[in-house]
């Protein structure tokens, strides 16, 4: 009989198609799991509403799943609560930083329009001496920056709050 804890363990095989490192567990997504004898029930939510990685992500899930425990395996999209990069684990965020990605930042409350933007750290480096390159990087989560000490591009996981 396969348990609740099982499938948690199996999901950590499942990984973000667009930040291959990060499992769909250490980016947070995965809410709720159930477990019946006759089915697996997961409930992900997307790191924001038109994430075209989902479809994916949902897919890789039952595929994977089924092949594990031979059982029926339904995947429900959640919009509450909504996904923040606090849910991110801080395994999933030093993987990141391993990646080449730098990790979210806390942020300031960008109410104020005349603040200075986050200072992000680099990943190779950790110099905050970094520039904003672009507000999109590879995928609209991310935002392109350059550090000014060793002179290397990297993109930045942006914090949603």
């Amino acid at each position: 009989m396969v348990i609740e804890k099982d499938i948690w363990n199996y999901l950590k095989e499942v990984f973000d198609p667009e930040i291959p490192v990060l499992s769909i567990v250490d980016l947070g997504i995965v809410q709720k799991v159930s477990v019946t004898p006759e089915s697996i029930n997961i409930s992900i939510i997307p790191t924001y509403t038109a994430c075209p990685a989902m479809k994916r992500i949902e897919d890789d899930i039952i595929e994977y799943l089924k092949k594990k425990c031979n059982l029926d395996v339904k995947v429900e999209l959640a919009y509450k609560p909504a996904w923040t990069t606090d849910f991110i684990t801080d395994e999933g965020k030093q993987k990141l930083k391993d990646y080449g990605i730098a990790p979210p930042e806390e942020e300031l409350e960008k109410t104020n329009l005349f603040q200075e933007l986050v200072k992000v750290r680099c990943p190779k480096c950790n110099s905050k001496f970094t520039k904003l390159v672009s507000q999109f990087g590879s995928t609209a989560c991310k935002a392109h920056y350059k550090c000014e000490k060793c002179l290397e591009p990297f993109d930045y996981f942006k914090c949603l709050k």
